[in-house]
């Protein structure tokens, strides 16, 4: 592909230097939360959970909020991997707004406090936000659009 290019052209375009690049903490992080959700799912403690979750809260809106304010405090990954595993697409079938209300919640649940998100922790370092004034300028507007974002999803399935 690049064999009528310069050696300076094709310096950074090599496999071994975009190897190089990679982000291997990232990937190691991802890959021992699945692992852990998969062994927790492979001794059915998952499954366990979802019961109790379904027994107390009972609808899918209450589940969807609490997995999204959990985002706000535990990162959104392990959260929806944890939720893949304890419900099946049996229990939801695949495109059941459970799902969509799962993307939606754990994705924007983790604005409500800055330390939810990746995204959160790096604008922190950048910007040199502190997370005191973050929870007392932006945290109730977060939540306020969260909760208004949740009810406008249930009155569109309502």
């Amino acid at each position: 592909m690049h064999r009528n290019k310069s050696h300076e052209d094709t310096e950074g375009l090599s496999v071994g230097s975009v190897i190089r690049r990679i982000d291997t903490p990232s990937i190691l992080f991802f890959l021992g939360i699945l692992l852990a959700v998969a062994s927790l799912q492979t001794t059915g403690i998952l499954l366990d959970f979802a019961q109790i979750i379904d027994h107390a809260l009972g609808s899918i809106y209450l589940i969807n909020l609490t997995i999204g304010l959990l985002s706000a405090i535990v990162d959104n990954v392990p959260l929806v991997a944890g939720a893949m595993g304890m419900y099946s697409l049996d229990t939801y079938p695949q495109d059941h707004h459970f799902w969509e209300l799962l993307a939606y919640c754990a994705g924007t649940g983790g604005s409500v406090l800055i330390i939810g998100s990746a995204a959160g922790v790096a604008m922190m370092g950048i910007l040199r936000i502190d997370f005191i004034w973050y929870l007392k300028k932006i945290s109730l507007l977060a939540l306020c659009g969260y909760l208004v974002g949740l009810l406008s999803i249930y009155l569109v399935f309502h």
